[in-house]
């Protein structure tokens, strides 16, 4: 009998301690349906003031949905961007939601702070089959999906057609309808329509957005049938007859003919004295508002081996450690989703088919004209090339940056810059 009763004790406790444990987890079930308090998320971008404005307005939407999440968006500059990202990782103060380009995720991947964000996929409602395969090949690791691209520009040229009409010269796009736009055309338009002295000079051209970023001269390169790195990233490639006429044509353009902006001054488009840039479609931001002069955009100048622009890719991605990672994933889930991608359109070219073929891409005010968005944008999309990827590649620029510069210092013949960043880079691609 004594026995029995324990046993009996024995099976009441069991059952006590299981309905607990019941009622506990209905409990947090309900909590967290029922919870009215802020749940407070971080999303990071390099973005201007522009761009953080969209995303306000697009947020109030989410908020109608998810009234008890709170977005604080934080803006850092895009030089400084994969550096602060790699600190906020190593004090586990990483945003819940962030912008990533190309260059940075590598590293990203490596130090393992990008959450797969897969099964966001599974929602019928999302759509993910909308999202050009091509698109999505960056993002894909390891049959993980971590982010989701929400531009996927060609690098594009911006010019100022009322410089254009004055000096009597051609513009980009005519050249390009007669099949003339070619970077030798470039060099002497950029000469052509040069003119003034001092702080009234017009400079032809400038390739550059800041002084730290080389990508329009890839196109360059690559249009001549040359290669930074050889195709496995063990190589640089750079140092050939190709990449020595790109750095001679820079040369000849800064220091000979002053058709270029000259190295270290800050010059933007906007001011009307510059008569080409080139950079990626999301700073149309800065230039739709321009009342003083007249624009257009055109594609990048082709060589011997057509049209190569620098296929710009950024993605929005769900960072790893999270304090509120299902809230987390829902805001990436709206921000990729096709109201979101069709938002953000307003400046980046869209990865969604049903966005980019959309009027609203096309007919947002002050684009410039249809005909000159197909040019430059939808017929450049299949000669894109993808920036050069290397988890250590922010050392790797480090070198060619001080390369640039001193090309700029002119103490160095482009041969010698060449060869001495060949020395430098191949130990780091091959240990």
């Amino acid at each position: 009998m004594k026995k029995t009763t324990i046993a009996f004790l024995s099976l009441l406790l069991i059952l006590a301690v299981s309905a607990c444990s019941s009622d506990t987890g209905s409990s947090d079930d309900s909590n967290q349906s029922n919870n009215t308090e802020t749940v407070e998320l971080t999303f990071s971008v390099w973005g201007n003031e522009h761009h953080v404005a969209m995303y306000e307005e697009l947020l109030e939407e989410f908020y109608e949905d998810h009234p008890h999440i709170k977005v604080n968006i934080e803006s850092y500059p895009h030089a400084d961007y994969q550096q602060k990202m790699s600190v906020l990782a190593a004090g586990q103060e990483l945003p819940d939601v962030g912008w990533v380009a190309e260059r940075m995720v590598p590293q990203f991947v490596e130090n393992g702070i990008l959450r797969d964000v897969t099964e966001i996929t599974e929602d019928p409602e999302f759509d993910f089959e909308d999202f050009y395969p091509s698109t999505l090949e960056l993002w894909q690791h390891d049959g993980k999906l971590l982010g989701f691209p929400f531009s996927t520009p060609p690098m594009i040229m911006y010019f100022n057609k009322t410089i254009f009409d004055e000096a009597g010269v051609k513009t980009p796009n005519e050249h390009a309808e007669e099949g003339t736009w070619t970077w030798e055309q470039f060099e002497e338009t950029a000469k052509a329509i040069s003119s003034g002295e001092g702080a009234n000079r017009i400079y032809g051209a400038n390739l550059w957005i800041d002084w730290t970023n080389f990508a329009t001269v890839l196109s360059h390169t690559w249009s001549a049938g040359g290669e930074i790195f050889n195709e496995d990233m063990t190589e640089f490639k750079w140092n050939s007859p190709e990449g020595i006429e790109t750095f001679k044509m820079l040369q000849r353009m800064m220091f000979e003919d002053k058709s270029h902006v000259p190295p270290g001054e800050n010059i933007p488009f906007e001011t009307g004295r510059v008569g080409m840039f080139t950079f990626m479609y999301s700073y149309i931001a800065n230039v739709r508002g321009i009342d003083d002069f007249e624009w257009d955009i055109a594609p990048l100048p082709s060589g011997p081996e057509g049209t190569a622009p620098l296929l710009g890719q950024a993605g929005l991605v769900a960072f790893e450690g999270s304090e509120h990672p299902e809230a987390a994933m829902e805001l990436l889930k709206f921000l990729a989703s096709k109201k979101g991608i069709q938002a953000q359109s307003q400046f980046f070219v869209p990865p969604r088919q049903s966005v980019l073929e959309s009027d609203e891409f096309v007919n947002v005010p002050n684009n410039p004209p249809r005909e000159s968005i197909e040019r430059a944008l939808l017929n450049e999309m299949d000669n894109g090339r993808i920036y050069p990827l290397h988890k250590d590649w922010t050392q790797i620029e480090s070198i060619i940056v001080s390369g640039f510069d001193e090309l700029f210092s002119q103490s160095a013949t482009p041969e010698e810059i060449l060869q001495k960043m060949e020395n430098e880079i191949n130990p780091i691609l091959q240990k």
